[in-house]
C-alpha cells in the first residue's frame, strides 16, 4: 500500500466526534427516561432513543429516527473502506485501526459510492460509536436485505476476540467486515448493512420459557402439540411445491453489479435461477452456491419479545442457514398486518453436495424478552420491507 491511511474521527466519549454533529441528535425529543417493565432484557426503540440522548450511542452525523427499529439500531458505513487480504480479529489489547495499518492493501472513498467486489474482504469504520455504561452489552447481525444478497458482514469492536459481540460497558468505535460472496455491490457512506441489538443484563433464555410463550401467543402455525422446542423453536424448509411450483432461488455466478440504493429496480431473472422441487420434494445444494428458500412455518414475534435464528448448527447439516438472524417485535404478528409471514432462509452449502428435503429442520428460533413493549412495531406503519412475506428476494429486485 502506498500513501497514508485516511484518518477516521477520533473517539471522544463525552463530546461527540470530530467531523460531524452530535449535539442535535433528536433535538425535539423530550428528556424523560424510558421506564422499563423489566430490569433486564433486549432494549426497545424508546430506550435506544434514550441512549442516544444520553450519549451512550453517538455518531459522526445525526442519527435519524428511521435507523431506530423496534428492538435494534441500524448502523451506517463511514467514509472509508479498507481492502484487506484476510479477515481478522484485533485481540486483547489491540485496536482495529492498528491492525488495519498492518494489513490494509488500499483504501476506497465511499462518499460518492464505490464497488465492493465479490470474493474480497473490506473493513469500514461505522458512523456510530458507543460509550456504554456497565451492564449494557450488544450483539450485531446483518440486515435482512444484506443477508439475502449474500453479503457476509460481521461487527468488530476494539480488543475483540469474537465477531458481532460488544462487551458490557464498551467505549469506542465500531467496525464492520464486509465480504460480498455472490454479487459485487455498490455502497456509499451511510449505507446500512448491519444492525445492533442492545441488552441490559443477561436474562436467561430457556425452552421452558419459549413453551410458555407459545401457549400464550402461538409462535408458529403448526398443529397444537406438533411444534418442536429443543434449544429453540424448530424451523423447517418448505419444498412441497408441485412440478411447476417455485420453492426457491439459486444465485447466478456471473452477474452485473447491484447498487444497494436502488430499490425495486432489478429484474430478478438476471441474478437468480428459479428452484423447483422434484417428485421426492428434495433439492440438492451445490457446494459453494447460494440459495433463497422459505420456512414451512409462519412465524410470529409478539410485541414484548425479539427473536433470533441461530446461523448454523452442525447437527442440522453441512450448510449455513440465515445470515440475517434478527426478527423484530411485531414480525408476523396479526395486529401488525403480519399474519402468515414466513422466515426467508439464506442457505449456503459447504464442502459436499447436500440433499435438502421438504420439512427438514434448518434452524432454531430463540426468543428473548424485551425490557418493555416498543413504541413502534415491525410492519407497514414504519415501512418494514418484509412483513407478510413469503418467498421474497431482497428489496432491490422488482416483485413480479
Amino acid at each position: 500500500m502506498t500513501g497514508t491511511l485516511l484518518r477516521p474521527p477520533e473517539f471522544q466519549p463525552n463530546g461527540g466526534s470530530v467531523g460531524g454533529p452530535s449535539d442535535d441528535l433528536f433535538p425535539d425529543a423530550e428528556g424523560e427516561a424510558a421506564v422499563p417493565a423489566h430490569t433486564t432484557g433486549i432494549l426497545p426503540a424508546q430506550e435506544i432513543r434514550a441512549l442516544v440522548r444520553n450519549r451512550e450511542i453517538q455518531a459522526t452525523a445525526k442519527i435519524d429516527e428511521e435507523q431506530i427499529q423496534p428492538a435494534s439500531l441500524d448502523l451506517r458505513l463511514g467514509r472509508v473502506a479498507y481492502r484487506i487480504p484476510a479477515s481478522f480479529l484485533p485481540g486483547v489489547g489491540a485496536s482495529v485501526m492498528g491492525r488495519i495499518r498492518d494489513f490494509a492493501m488500499h483504501q476506497i472513498d465511499l462518499m460518492e459510492g464505490a464497488v465492493l467486489e465479490r470474493g474480497c474482504v473490506y473493513i469500514v469504520q461505522l458512523m456510530e460509536f458507543l460509550s456504554l455504561r456497565g451492564g449494557l452489552s450488544a450483539t450485531a447481525n446483518p440486515k435482512s436485505s444484506t443477508g439475502r444478497l449474500d453479503i457476509f458482514t460481521r461487527l468488530i469492536a476494539d480488543r475483540a476476540t469474537v465477531f458481532d459481540q460488544v462487551p458490557a460497558g464498551y467505549k469506542g468505535h465500531l467496525y464492520v467486515e464486509i465480504a460480498p460472496r455472490t454479487f459485487s455491490v455498490v455502497v456509499r457512506m451511510g449505507t446500512r448493512l448491519n444492525q445492533l441489538r442492545l441488552q441490559r443484563g443477561n436474562p436467561p433464555t430457556s425452552d421452558q420459557a419459549i413453551r410458555r410463550l407459545h401457549k400464550s401467543v402461538p409462535l408458529v402455525d403448526s398443529e397444537p402439540g406438533k411444534e418442536v422446542i429443543d434449544r429453540g423453536l424448530a424451523v423447517t424448509v418448505d419444498l412441497a411445491g408441485g412440478a411447476a411450483a417455485l420453492v426457491g432461488y439459486h444465485a447466478r455466478r456471473h452477474t452485473d453489479l447491484i447498487d444497494l440504493a436502488k430499490v425495486n429496480h432489478y429484474d430478478w431473472r438476471d441474478f437468480w435461477e428459479p428452484v423447483h422441487t422434484d417428485r421426492r420434494r428434495t433439492v440438492i445444494l451445490n457446494p459453494g452456491d447460494f440459495y433463497i428458500l422459505a420456512s414451512k412455518e409462519a412465524v410470529t414475534v409478539p410485541p414484548d419479545h425479539a427473536a433470533e435464528m441461530r446461523a448454523y448448527d452442525t447437527q442440522v447439516g453441512e450448510f449455513r442457514v440465515h445470515y440475517a438472524g434478527f426478527f423484530d417485535p411485531g414480525f408476523g404478528y396479526a395486529d401488525c398486518a403480519g399474519a402468515g409471514s414466513r422466515a426467508v432462509l439464506e442457505i449456503r452449502s459447504f464442502e459436499v453436495p447436500f440433499v435438502l428435503s421438504d420439512g427438514q429442520l434448518v434452524g432454531r428460533l430463540v426468543y428473548d424478552r424485551l425490557t418493555a413493549v416498543p413504541d413502534k412495531l415491525y410492519g407497514p406503519d414504519i415501512g418494514s420491507s418484509y412483513q407478510r412475506q413469503g418467498l421474497n428476494l431482497a428489496k432491490q429486485f422488482r416483485r413480479t
